[in-house]
């Protein structure tokens, strides 16, 4: 909370008209193209950065494919996490976000902008939707980011398992996969800290069709969360 409040002092007379233009974008996002809309929340998301005295260090960029039409699949350590990726992604993206987090301020307003879909675990049918929905949009060229763990981490940078149901989309679509590797983004909103805060964010390689069509998807689910924390270990975030 300290971090947030300090977001908003240190950009008090940005604070009104970036609300006002992402309630805009939200409410009117069919007017705006998708690069307007990410050039949007860009804006406002590194002025709460700096703000915030956090700094985003970005690792791997090269490995964002050059085609569109492919999926992220990060860690999940909390609330920060795709605002730390939106950050320094060059590529806009969307992302598939649990119902629990779909009504909180502003992440709202983000999602409508960003075309997002939200999923509510408990209903399979609607689940299966989404899916439905995210594959053909892949399929199309848009890019979608989902969290295979299903609920963020409550241990810090040590990733949960990953849900091999999380992957159907990517694998219908036939798509690349890029793993994600998050350091120390659960810092941001969760430590109760305003101090300064340097978070990582590693684009791995990506796993392409050709290399994962023969696997379960739980076995992908494995692999990608394996060379997830293999980063993670190397660039000292495994304590």
């Amino acid at each position: 909370m300290k971090r947030i409040i300090l977001m908003v002092l240190r950009n008090i007379l940005f604070v009104p008209y970036g609300w006002f233009m992402l309630c805009k974008y939200a409410r009117n996002v069919d007017r705006y193209t998708e690069g307007e809309r990410y050039a949007l929340l860009k804006k406002i998301d590194r002025r709460a950065n700096k703000g915030g005295n956090i700094t985003v260090k970005a690792y791997g960029i090269e490995n964002i494919p050059d085609q569109d039409g492919f999926m992220f699949y990060p860690n999940h350590q909390g609330l920060y996490d795709v605002l730390a990726i939106l950050d320094v992604c060059p590529t806009p993206f969307s992302v598939v976000a649990k119902k629990e987090v779909g009504n909180v301020p502003f992440l709202k307003q983000v999602f409508a902008c960003m075309k997002a879909y939200i999923i509510d675990r408990e209903d399979i049918r609607q689940s299966m939707q989404v899916i439905i929905n995210v594959t053909k949009e892949v399929k199309k060229g848009r890019n979608y980011l989902i969290f295979a763990e299903g609920t963020r981490s409550k241990n810090g940078n040590h990733p949960q398992e990953f849900k091999g149901g999380s992957f159907k989309a990517a694998i219908k679509a036939r798509c690349p996969i890029v793993p994600i590797a998050l350091i120390d983004t659960y810092k941001a909103f969760d430590t109760g800290s305003a101090d300064p805060l340097t978070v990582q964010v590693h684009f791995l390689e990506p796993l392409q069709y050709d290399e994962y069509k023969e696997m379960k998807s739980t076995e992908i689910a494995a692999e990608v969360r394996k060379r997830i924390e293999e980063t993670i270990q190397k660039y000292g975030g495994w304590k």
